[in-house]
């Protein structure tokens, strides 16, 4: 606090001192003008905002397309060949599992321990024909699953069930303990049929107490995606877990869930071929909207390989139960810290157009499809039967006798949150090590060795942490007209097609004074979170930006400032939320922007075509992180305001500069933290120049990770690729800003002087 405040204090103090404001460009009433070979831009309104609402086209035609494409594949499977059919789904089952997060070993199998005391006994109810134990199983090292087994009083066991409530409803409350719709979801009948039963606890989607206007789940989801894990699939583990212990008895084994647990349940069984019977209550719904949904249901890629209808044919040949319940339960977060979100009743045409489909795999054992609205959402009679084909009716559950309340249930919540967080950041130190074991086949023993081997990193980045979409660049159909006049320089709006419906704008200052023929380096200068073009050419956000692509102009540079997507709050953020699940990024279409940008720079006549460089602060120091290792049109990169231990800085949830409870809810990419830090980006920058521009009270860290991380470029730049003139950091008094001096001076080496390569 005293850090952040100190820097906000440095920083008014320094803009009340500013005396170097630049000249204020002139707008130009002569917007007739154009450049040579382009159309003159005619497009009104704001560029920016139409920009935002073309992608937002575009993502939702990509999704169409790639359900179009993902159920024509999944069509030509053939499942008359049991054997043959499982062999098919093998290895979806391993990015099913890939992508839910589920990779690290199980503890041995373990039955549940009863948790109890000397003063309170772990049996809290029972009736003639079963009792009730509040329970705890382990899952993963320092992750367990709690809530209550449910077995029969006398009788053989005829198999073994997990029955998982929805993620705001407690164990007691989903068998009915305490509950007025007591016994409404079936787990007693069952265990009366003869069944053990284990209810965990989910993490509920309420208000963590810390961090007002984010939830538990989503707090939770934040570290773990970034590290390649998810809470989904934490919980997936907990339920494979028991299963775990439940394949040890060599009997039946079903499991079912409602809301989130029929997500959970959906899941599980999805995966593990052990379980004999899947009930999912309440949550199918193939036309689900997943950007409107809870954050903390963001799977990276799900989309591209499973609906939940392609989920549901994973569980056959075995036995499914399904209920599409529009009783199934409804959310609204507002958001704030965390993302907002509606999760609306399941209508009760959530399968209509699947309904034939669903119903054809009666041959595998599908039952009790229904789209009632009866709230008692699990005959038990269904799942037994399932499990157990011409299993007779059973009569009613019996009465339970409550002999204690669940004293085991206070602090419960707290407990299982803390887990998960202490695995996560568990996870946060093991990374760097992960991550060097994952860079080891990059050869840094020579210049020569480095060049071979980086190239299929660089194409891991682009398909698996940023997303490429595998379509052609359209012809750019540059439209151009003259904006501002200054004057050295005169700046032309510039729009550029990339896909359909997107398109790439910004503005290209030209300085007066470049002569026929003659040929200038150009600097791409790029704007920060909710920043525009014009904010980096005039007074306007000069606090932050210094007016740097004008001063730039103004010491002879072509300049470029692109509009980057992060503009316009949630509307930008939600184009993270529908690019996500199809494994795309925000930058999937920042990237092709910057491929279609500087390849028209280089056909402009008086454009260096081998001499064009990127310079970003914040966001935009982001995006110099992220681009210019996959257009490889930059011949240099300069990360300004932004470069960090940037794998901490988004899981750690103990420091200060973390995004783990910020309102940057968009910031997270899957499986970063294993994969590739801010040290690997910069390595995919290499060999060519690479510079951080740092200020000592910027407050988005501390000199302490930046250096930590920088050290880490220097030593490959310099100690191992003899390179090391080729990087440089500048720490300077100040906060949060371009700070225009040896960025300048760098720039001016690698750009300007002919006689030093890049």
């Amino acid at each position: 606090m005293w850090y952040t405040l100190f820097a906000t204090l440095f920083f008014l103090g320094t803009t009340r001192t500013m005396n170097n404001l630049p000249e204020e460009p002139t707008t130009t009433q002569n917007s007739t003008q154009h450049l040579p070979a382009t159309h003159l831009l005619t497009q009104s309104g704001d560029i920016a905002s139409q920009m935002i609402d073309g992608i937002d086209r575009f993502l939702l035609n990509e999704m169409d397309a790639t359900r179009l494409k993902r159920e024509a594949e999944w069509s030509k499977i053939d499942r008359a060949n049991p054997q043959n059919y499982q062999a098919v789904l093998a290895p979806l089952r391993k990015r099913l599992g890939y992508i839910l997060g589920v990779r690290d070993n199980r503890l041995p199998a373990n039955a549940p321990e009863l948790l109890g005391t000397l003063d309170s006994p772990s049996l809290i109810a029972h009736s003639k024909t079963v009792e009730v134990h509040t329970a705890r199983w382990h899952a993963l090292t320092g992750l367990d699953s709690e809530g209550l087994l449910i077995r029969p009083r006398k009788g053989n066991i005829r198999g073994y069930i997990v029955a998982i409530p929805d993620c705001n409803q407690t164990p007691e409350e989903f068998v009915g303990i305490g509950s007025p719709d007591a016994n409404s979801h079936g787990t007693l009948a069952l265990a009366e049929r003869g069944y053990v039963v284990l209810v965990p606890a989910l993490i509920p989607r309420t208000d963590h107490p810390k961090n007002s206007g984010l939830t538990y789940r989503e707090y939770l989801y934040r570290s773990a995606f970034e590290l390649g894990r998810h809470l989904i699939g934490y919980e997936v583990q907990k339920i494979l877990a028991a299963v775990d212990w439940f394949a040890t008895k060599q009997t039946k084994i079903g499991v079912y869930g409602y809301g989130e647990g029929g997500m959970i349940a959906l899941y599980a069984g999805a995966l593990d071929t052990r379980i004999d019977a899947t009930g999912v209550y309440g949550y199918l719904n193939d036309n689900r909207k997943f950007w409107e949904e809870p954050l903390d249901r963001n799977v990276f890629d799900r989309y591209t390989h499973f609906g939940d209808r392609e989920l549901v044919q994973m569980l056959i040949p075995r036995a499914v139960v399904l209920k599409v319940s529009t009783n199934a339960p409804a959310e609204v977060l507002k958001g704030g810290r965390g993302a907002p979100a509606t999760l609306n009743p399941i209508p009760s045409n959530a399968f209509d157009k699947s309904d034939t489909f669903l119903f054809s795999l009666a041959m595998y054992r599908v039952y009790g499809i229904d789209k009632g609205n009866d709230p008692n959402i699990l005959d038990p009679a269904t799942l037994d039967y399932a499990l157990y084909p011409g299993a007779k009716p059973g009569v009613g559950p019996q009465p339970l006798t409550i002999i204690q309340p669940n004293k085991n249930a206070i602090g419960r919540t707290e407990r299982l949150v803390q887990q998960v967080d202490d695995y996560n950041q568990i996870l946060l130190t093991k990374s760097a090590s992960i991550r060097d074991q994952y860079m080891k086949d990059l050869k840094t023993d020579s210049l020569a060795n480095f060049k071979a081997t980086v190239e299929p990193y660089r194409e891991r980045f682009a398909k698996e942490i940023i997303g490429r979409f595998e379509r052609p660049l359209l012809p750019p159909n540059p439209r151009t007209r003259l904006a501002y006049e200054a004057k050295n320089w005169k700046a032309y709006e510039v729009v550029l097609d990339v896909f359909p419906d997107v398109i790439a704008y910004g503005l290209l200052l030209i300085p007066n004074d470049i002569k026929p023929g003659e040929k200038r380096p150009v600097v791409v200068c790029q704007h920060g979170l909710e920043g525009r073009p014009q904010h980096t050419i005039g007074k306007e956000g000069f606090d932050y930006y210094k007016a740097f692509s004008a001063e730039l102009a103004n010491q002879g540079y072509i300049t470029f400032a692109p509009q980057n997507i992060y503009i316009f709050e949630d509307r930008f953020r939600n184009l993270q939320r529908k690019a996500n699940p199809l494994g795309k990024t925000l930058y999937s279409i920042m990237v092709p922007q910057h491929q279609q940008i500087t390849d028209w720079l280089k056909t402009l006549s008086n454009v260096d075509s081998g001499r064009i460089g990127f310079y970003g602060l914040s966001y935009g120091g982001k995006t110099a992180m992220r681009v210019p290792p996959l257009v490889s049109n930059y011949c240099l990169a300069i990360c300004s305001g932004d470069f960090n231990e940037w794998v901490w800085k988004n899981a750690s949830t103990e420091s200060p500069y973390s995004y783990s409870n910020k309102g940057e809810y968009e910031i997270f990419e899957f499986d970063l933290g294993m994969t590739f830090n801010y040290a690997e980006m910069a390595a995919l920058i290499a060999p060519r120049p690479f510079m951080v521009e740092r200020g000592h009270f910027d407050g988005v860290g501390s000199d302490e990770a930046v250096s930590y991380e920088y050290a880490k470029v220097r030593f490959l730049y310099q100690a191992r690729l003899g390179i090391g003139d080729k990087t440089e950091i500048e720490y300077f008094v100040g906060p949060h800003t371009i700070n225009a001096k040896k960025t300048f001076e760098f720039l001016d080496r690698y750009l300007k002087d002919r006689s030093v390569k890049n």
